[in-house]
């Protein structure tokens, strides 16, 4: 079944700018024709597409028909690089799934590397960014683990090492008795959201098993860092993050030599290989500075 440019350009414009207006002005058209190409192509699938709400979402339909529409835009951006159709090729956009910590530590230098396409992020917790990937709803994702999501490539990154930290303060309140199951119990920690697994499985490692201390949800990477700086709680911190914190003594180690390591690979869909290859080669280049060898895990 072929789909109309047109109309599938205003459905990915509604989905990421919220709006048939905003989605209007994008494509220098009237509201009126953007509405009439989107229940035009909701009458050739024979599905809703958008919830028109404020502001306007998509329907799994309508979502997974945007990816494909930037799918097409990728693959027609590559032929027109490689054929030499246009002198000034027009960006490609493509979406894609990060966990927030590496948003936070080394993602934005690979995108910096390819300054002619344009990223659409969705930011989720590492142990979720490839469920994006089998839903359909991104091209390309940042995943824990080596374990392929059906119909992509996989390519192995490194390692994100995480440390518990906390505050020399909050250390000397709340672990007068040192860390251990018990003071662990009671002593307060950082969650990011709650899907973050982290801390839970730093305790399940090194202290004990099904464990639930008090928390506070914090849903920054940055905030984490400072929230622990300010005594809030101690949580699991990318070493790369808590670096110039541990080195001022503005963060301590919860446990010497206990560290929390990740591996990280970089999914994306098999057909669209090709036209990504260079910003998959920017996403290993990036990682390496910062990720340890897979080895290490």
């Amino acid at each position: 079944m072929l789909l109309d440019p047109n109309q599938l350009s205003a459905l990915s414009a509604i989905l990421r700018l919220g709006s048939f207006e905003a989605a209007a002005a994008e494509l220098a058209v009237t509201p009126s024709a953007v509405s009439q190409r989107i229940k035009a192509l909701e009458d050739r699938v024979g599905a809703s597409l958008i919830h028109r709400v404020t502001p306007c979402t998509g329907t799994p339909a309508g979502l997974r028909i945007a990816r494909y529409a930037e799918d097409v835009g990728l693959l027609e951006a590559q032929l027109a690089r490689d054929l030499a159709l246009e002198q000034n090729p027009r960006s490609a956009r493509v979406r894609i799934a990060v966990p927030a910590d590496v948003l936070a530590t080394w993602f934005i230098d690979a995108m910096a590397q390819v300054p002619d396409m344009l990223f659409d992020l969705v930011v989720d917790d590492q142990d979720h960014s490839a469920d994006w990937l089998k839903r359909g709803e991104v091209s390309a994702a940042v995943t824990v683990g080596g374990r392929p999501v059906t119909g992509c490539d996989v390519t192995a990154l490194g390692v994100l090492r995480y440390l518990p930290t906390a505050s020399p303060s909050f250390i000397n309140t709340w672990f007068k008795d040192g860390v251990n199951e018990g003071t662990l119990s009671k002593a307060p920690c950082l969650v990011f959201n709650q899907k973050d697994g982290l801390q839970k499985a730093w305790l399940s490692q090194y202290i004990a098993g099904q464990m639930s201390p008090p928390f506070h949800f914090l849903p920054s990477s940055n905030g984490f860092v400072d929230a622990a700086i300010a005594g809030l709680g101690w949580g699991m911190n990318p070493a790369a993050l808590a670096k110039d914190a541990l080195e001022q003594g503005r963060l301590l180690p919860l446990l010497a030599n206990a560290p929390l390591d990740v591996a990280l690979s970089w999914q994306v869909g098999r057909v669209l290989a090709p036209a990504l290859k260079p910003l998959t080669h920017a996403v290993q280049r990036a990682a390496k500075q910062v990720l340890l060898p897979p080895s290490a895990n």
